[in-house]
C-alpha cells in the first residue's frame, strides 16, 4: 500500500492520548493500516472533532479539509482520512468488522421517513444505528458506517442516487444483508430517461443484498425488481389495516402506510411483533421539514418541503384533503427540480391533481410552478412573502410542499 493511500495518524505521548471516558464507545480501527488504533467516530468537520475521532479530510467546491487538518489534530483527532477514496476503503474495512447486519433503503420518495420507521421497529429488538437525517450519499453513507458502535445490532442505511451508477458504488462500501424499495417514481427522470432506469438504477440494492428484499406489491415496475434480487423477494401488502389504525394522528396518508408496511415486513425477519411496533408509534417524529405541524396566525401549517418529486407532491396533495381543518385548505407548491426535458409536463400533472381535488386555494411558486393553472402565482418565493398574510385566515389549513431549495419554510419562519 502506498504511503498515500494510508491514513494518517498524529503521533501523541501518553499524556495526550483520549481518556476512557471520552473513547466509551471505542471501534478497533479496520483499514489494516494500523489495527491496533482506536477511534470513536469520524466526521468532516473539523469544529465536531472529539478526542478519539477520526477527521476525513475531503476537498469541496468551496473549502478543502486539508485545511483544517491542524485543527482537528488539537482538538485529539485519532487519525485523518484523506480524500473520498479513502473515506471509502476505511469505511468499507469497518463494515467488515461489525456484528450489525447492514440495511439499505432506497426509493423515489419517503426514503427518510421509512428509514425512521426502520430505525424504531428494529429498536424493539436490538441496537440500532442509522443514517443521521438523510446524511444517504457517497460521504454521508461511509461516515455513518463509521461511526457506528461495535455492538450494534442493525446499521441502517439510506441511499440516494440521482445518477446512474452511484447506488451500485454506495452498496461497494455498505455490502447489504436486506434492502428495501420504497417505491419507484419520477425523481431525477433528467438523468435516467424512464421509470425503467430508475427501477434498475434503485434494484441494485436487491442484486447486492445478501439475504432478502422488500418491495410493495403494488410497485409499478415489480417485475423489473423480482427479476433484479438475488435473495428472498418479500412482496409487503401496503394496506394494514392494524398498521393504519396505529399510525392514526402519527404519520397519516397512504403513503406514510406504506412506508410502514414495508418497514415492519423487514423488522418481522428479525423478530418484530405488530405489538411491539405499534408502540414504537407512539410519539413518533421526523427529522426536519417532514410533515412538521405548527401554527402561526391561527392557521395550522404543514412543512412537508424539505424535498418534492411528483410522486409525493400527490400523496401529500391527497393526505391534506383527508386532514380535518375549521377554514379553508391552501395547498402552497414549489418548483420540483431535477426533473429534466419533462419538467413542465410533470409540473402540471401536480397542479392539475390539486386543482382536480378543488382545494380551495393552490398557489405555485417558482419558475415552473408560476405555469401551471392555480389560483395564484408567483416566479419567486419574496414576492408572496409579501402578501402571504392575506391570503390565509386563522382556522386555515395550509400545506407547504416543494423541493428544498424552493425555502417555503421561509414563510412560516419569524
Amino acid at each position: 500500500m502506498n504511503e498515500s493511500n494510508k491514513v494518517s495518524f498524529a503521533e501523541k505521548s501518553s499524556t495526550e492520548k483520549p481518556s476512557a471516558e471520552n473513547l466509551s464507545a471505542e471501534r478497533p480501527f479496520a483499514g489494516g493500516v494500523v489495527s491496533a488504533t482506536m477511534f470513536s467516530g469520524a466526521t468532516f468537520d473539523s469544529r465536531e472533532v472529539k478526542p478519539g475521532m477520526l477527521f476525513v479530510a475531503l476537498k469541496g467546491e468551496k473549502a478543502d479539509g486539508h485545511d483544517y487538518i491542524p485543527q482537528a489534530l488539537e482538538k485529539g483527532a485519532a487519525g485523518i482520512i484523506d480524500g473520498y477514496d479513502e473515506l471509502d476503503r476505511v469505511a468499507r474495512e469497518y463494515r467488515r468488522s461489525l456484528k450489525a447486519k447492514v440495511v439499505a433503503i432506497t426509493g423515489s420518495a419517503g426514503k427518510t421517513t421509512t428509514k425512521e420507521l426502520v430505525k424504531a421497529f428494529l429498536s424493539t429488538v436490538g441496537k440500532v444505528h442509522a443514517t443521521d437525517g438523510n446524511f444517504n450519499n457517497h460521504i454521508g453513507l461511509p461516515i455513518t458506517i463509521l461511526n457506528c458502535p461495535k455492538d450494534a445490532d442493525f446499521l441502517v442505511l439510506e441511499m440516494g442516487t440521482n445518477h446512474p451508477g452511484e447506488i451500485a458504488h454506495l452498496c461497494d462500501i455498505a455490502e447489504p444483508d436486506c434492502s428495501l424499495i420504497t417505491n419507484i417514481g419520477t425523481a431525477h427522470m433528467e438523468f435516467f430517461g424512464d421509470q425503467d432506469g430508475i427501477a434498475r438504477e434503485k434494484g441494485v440494492v436487491l442484486e447486492r443484498a445478501k439475504e432478502f428484499g422488500v418491495v410493495s406489491n403494488e410497485n409499478v415496475r415489480l417485475g423489473i425488481l423480482r427479476e433484479m434480487c438475488h435473495g428472498e423477494f418479500i412482496e409487503a401488502d401496503p394496506r394494514q389495516e392494524w398498521l393504519a389504525k396505529a399510525l392514526e394522528g402519527v404519520l397519516p396518508g397512504d403513503h406514510n402506510l406504506s412506508n410502514a408496511c414495508l418497514a415492519f415486513a423487514l423488522a418481522e425477519r428479525f423478530g418484530a411483533t405488530r405489538e411491539g411496533c405499534a408502540a414504537t408509534l407512539s410519539g413518533f417524529s421526523l427529522p426536519g421539514a417532514r410533515w412538521r405541524i405548527s401554527e402561526k396566525w391561527g392557521v395550522t401549517f404543514i412543512d412537508d418541503s424539505y424535498n418534492a418529486n411528483p410522486d409525493s407532491m400527490i400523496a401529500a396533495l391527497d393526505t391534506l384533503m383527508k386532514t380535518p381543518c375549521d377554514g379553508k385548505r391552501v395547498a402552497v407548491l414549489g418548483d420540483m427540480f431535477e426533473l429534466g426535458d419533462k419538467s413542465l409536463e410533470l409540473h402540471k400533472k401536480v397542479f392539475d391533481h390539486a386543482m382536480a381535488l378543488k382545494i380551495p386555494l393552490v398557489i405555485g411558486v417558482g419558475e415552473m410552478s408560476s405555469q401551471c393553472l392555480c389560483h395564484l402565482a408567483y416566479k419567486e418565493l419574496k414576492t408572496l412573502k409579501k402578501k402571504f398574510r392575506v391570503d390565509v385566515s386563522a382556522g386555515d389549513l395550509v400545506l407547504l410542499k416543494g423541493s428544498h431549495g424552493m425555502h417555503l419554510s421561509e414563510l412560516i419562519e419569524d
